[in-house]
């Protein structure tokens, strides 16, 4: 027996700009809407896969690790570890999670990996029963980080990580034994190198997080990509072999950061475009 719940994590106002990279605003503003400093809202949805006595968390989102200025930055809208509650409300904590898997080591979809932030206390790791699944060149990356994307990652939690001991790096083109057959993993380089997006087996059609590569539902549109993505061309090629896999066999998507749209089953419309149907605002122990 295996189910899939979305939770929702600490919330963020981005600029819209950054997030439709070269598409206009006059498009963008149909699907979210933007505030006076033309921020738009954006959720950092985690999916919560309960099956065989176990626990696995896909994502953590941002968090509430950031102190007050920073949280003011980078728009987090929320003083408390939102994540956290969610949790509570199934009757879990952070120690009932067996198993994290991190698409990627951004600070917007792991930061929710530490504890809230506290004045003149340091960075401490939460789910301390966890093992923690990312892709190896993700890892490296984070290590070594580009000047584009330096300020994504969180070097404290690196060093955390790396200090649990339970941390594993998935190559790509293995199986991962920890998650088990019913499970694959897809990867994407578009975004940030090595992008682990993991797909999970459902009697309803397969279930992806495709975590940066399809951040919401408007992402869905072929030609929709982010400012903060390192090779927009690649992605779009990227996405579309995912799409189409995943319309072949009946698949769903699950967005991290769509504010109103935690799940769409892949399908075209009229015009032969990728959109979505079936979209779920958020998803209840749905059953496999």
């Amino acid at each position: 027996m295996r189910t899939l719940t979305t939770l929702t994590g600490n919330s963020q106002k981005l600029d819209g700009g950054a997030m439709f990279g070269n598409a206009p605003k006059a498009l963008w503003q149909r699907w979210m809407p933007a505030d006076e400093l033309n921020r738009i809202d954006l959720g950092c949805r985690a999916l919560l896969v309960q099956e065989d006595e176990r626990n696995i968390l896909v994502e953590t989102g941002i968090g509430a690790f950031f102190s007050p200025e920073m949280k003011q930055r980078f728009g987090v809208q929320e003083d408390h570890h939102v994540l956290l509650d969610e949790l509570a409300k199934l009757g879990l904590s952070d120690a009932d999670i067996d198993i994290v898997v991190l698409t990627h080591l951004h600070f917007d979809h792991a930061g929710g990996l530490l504890a809230a932030w506290e004045e003149g206390q340091p960075a401490r790791l939460l789910f301390p029963s966890a093992r923690f699944l990312t892709g190896r060149r993700q890892w490296l990356r984070a290590r070594q980080p580009h000047a584009r994307d330096r300020a994504s990652y969180i070097p404290e939690l690196l060093d955390l990580l790396e200090a649990s001991g339970r941390l594993e790096l998935i190559d790509e083109g293995s199986h991962c034994e920890l998650l088990g057959p019913d499970w694959r993993l897809h990867w994407s380089d578009g975004h940030t190198p090595g992008q682990l997006l993991p797909e999970v087996a459902m009697p309803g059609g397969p279930v992806v997080f495709p975590g940066d590569l399809i951040p919401g539902a408007p992402w869905v549109h072929l030609p929709i990509t982010m400012g903060y993505d390192r090779f927009p061309e690649g992605l779009i090629e990227e996405k579309q072999a995912l799409l189409a896999d995943l319309l072949e066999r009946g698949g769903r998507l699950v967005f991290t950061h769509d504010p109103t749209t935690a799940m769409g089953r892949v399908a075209r419309d009229d015009k032969g475009r990728y959109c979505l149907s079936e979209q779920y605002p958020t998803v209840r122990a749905l059953a496999g």
